[in-house]
Parts: structure tokens; sequence; C-alpha cells
């Protein structure tokens, strides 16, 4: 239990450490500060977001009778908010066409490698006369 309790405790820095370096940056942009209460309050709202967000996507893996979650996992648990939902479809959409792209090159490769394979010896070296 102390090891699980020194790990949630790792995570909760990390996250407020990582929500620290947002706030400079963005008040920096925005020529404002953040208090440190403000961003205490911000890293524990993201790390209780994020926790939420995990048990989500586990019940509705499991639901699927998965032990693996999808994509289609991760739009369910954005779907109440529109925004969200918008931006992880429009990524989902550049992942699957990326992926579709690496496939079909894939496909070629080996395609070429098939028909220099099954070309005689002499073809695929070429005739030495």
């Amino acid at each position: 239990m102390d090891d699980e309790f020194l790990h949630h405790q790792r995570l909760k820095a990390a996250v407020h450490f990582t929500v620290g370096r947002f706030c400079q940056e963005i008040g920096r942009d925005c020529q404002k500060e953040f208090s440190k209460m403000a961003i205490a309050a911000i890293a524990e709202t993201t790390f209780r977001q994020c926790d939420t967000f995990a048990k989500d996507l586990e019940a509705f893996a499991r639901h699927a009778k998965r032990t693996t979650i999808t994509m289609e996992d991760v739009k369910l648990a954005a779907r109440r908010s529109t925004s969200l939902s918008n931006y992880i479809t429009q990524k989902s959409e550049e992942l699957t066409s990326i992926n579709k792209e690496q496939k079909e090159r894939k496909k070629k490769q080996t395609g070429k490698r098939k028909s220099a394979d099954s070309l005689p010896e002499t073809e695929a070296v070429g005739n030495e006369d």
C-alpha cells in the first residue's frame, strides 16, 4: 500500500509541476500571473479529471469485454465536451489516415520483395554474359 501511495503522490507532483509550467508559459504570453493557490487548484482539478477519465475508460473497455482501451472508448469518454470530442475525432481520423498510408507503403515494399524473390536466380541477379 505504501508503494501505491508514493506512486500516487509522485503522479500528483508531476501534474502539479506540469500545470505550473503551463501557467508560467500562458502567464508570459498573456502578461498575467497565477497565484500558487490557483496553480494548486488547477493541478488538483486536472488530476481528479484524469482519474475520472481513466476509470471511465476502464469501465467502457470492461463493459465491451475487452482488456484493451480503444479509440472508441476515448471518444465515448470525451462526449460530454463538444470541443474535446471534435478534437479527438479529428486526431483519430489523422492517425487512421497515417496508419493506412504506412500499411500501404509496407505492402508495396513487401510486394516488391516477393516479386524479386519469385524470379529465377539468373533473372533476379542479372545475366552475366
